[in-house]
């Protein structure tokens, strides 16, 4: 049985620094925690961090420090942290769940035993958390996909997703941000970019954040899409309307 954190080189100019061997959000949360403080020290040879569902790794520059230097100061920096103090910013993620944008959502619902809008009900229904950004630029893994929506990934990835995709597979959930090959099943279609070059900041979500799905109409979809970002930024920050609860299929 391991002890955490344990601190693994990888190659001679990175190491990875391991909260746990499963998706828990404590794990995550000690994971987005060292992050901070890092980002916060004056450790120096640090390149790059990258945070994962349960690690941290860190690229150095060998020149300036070694893997005992950095594991020493990791050490010092890597306290407990459990979820509730990890929260990063909430985001409101508008997605419309009606043709031509719900590619597999009457798939989804006949493989798991449910109607299209217990699906819906259930994908809105939940708080996701962003536990690492990866795969494509900016895109996001959304971990809390209610266990009635878990689903396997389709057999044969599908090329031609488009960004903005609105897309759960296994026991995740996402939102693609550029156009991409994928197995997983899409519900529906956001005007959400998780990732955008001509951006001041390309990329929308961070480790930590949180994301609420609402369902939005096609129209609605439309005119959103329409919007300058200054303008659209301001409905991804407030708060969800109410709505049901997510349906368990009874």
């Amino acid at each position: 049985m391991h002890t955490y954190p344990r601190f693994l080189p990888v190659g001679d100019a990175a190491m990875t620094v391991e909260f746990g061997d499963t998706i828990d959000p404590d794990a995550n949360a000690a994971v987005i925690s060292l992050d901070a403080r890092l980002a916060a020290s004056d450790v120096g040879g640090v390149i790059e961090t990258v945070p994962s569902y349960r690690s941290l790794l860190v690229r150095y520059e060998p020149a300036v420090t070694g893997f005992s230097q950095m594991a020493a100061a990791l050490r010092q920096l890597a306290r407990p942290a459990s979820s509730a103090t990890a929260a990063g910013r909430r985001w409101t993620v508008p997605v419309a769940y009606e043709a031509p944008f719900a590619t597999d959502l009457a798939d989804v619902a006949a493989h798991l035993g449910l109607s299209p809008e217990q699906v819906i009900a259930a994908h809105t229904g939940q708080d996701y958390k962003v536990y690492a950004i990866g795969f494509a630029p900016g895109m996001p893994f959304l971990g809390g996909l209610p266990e009635a929506l878990h689903i396997p990934r389709r057999q044969s990835p599908r090329p031609g997703i488009p960004a903005g995709a609105a897309i759960i597979g296994g026991m995740q959930a996402s939102i693609v941000p550029v156009p991409t090959l994928s197995g997983w099943h899409v519900l529906g279609q956001t005007p959400v970019r998780p990732f955008d070059r001509l951006r001041g900041d390309p990329f929308l979500f961070r480790a930590g954040d949180t994301v609420r799905f609402r369902q939005v109409s096609a129209g609605d979809y439309g005119w959103m899409a329409a919007l300058p970002w200054d303008e659209f930024l301001p409905l991804l920050q407030a708060p969800p309307p109410e709505h049901p609860a997510a349906a368990s299929g009874d």
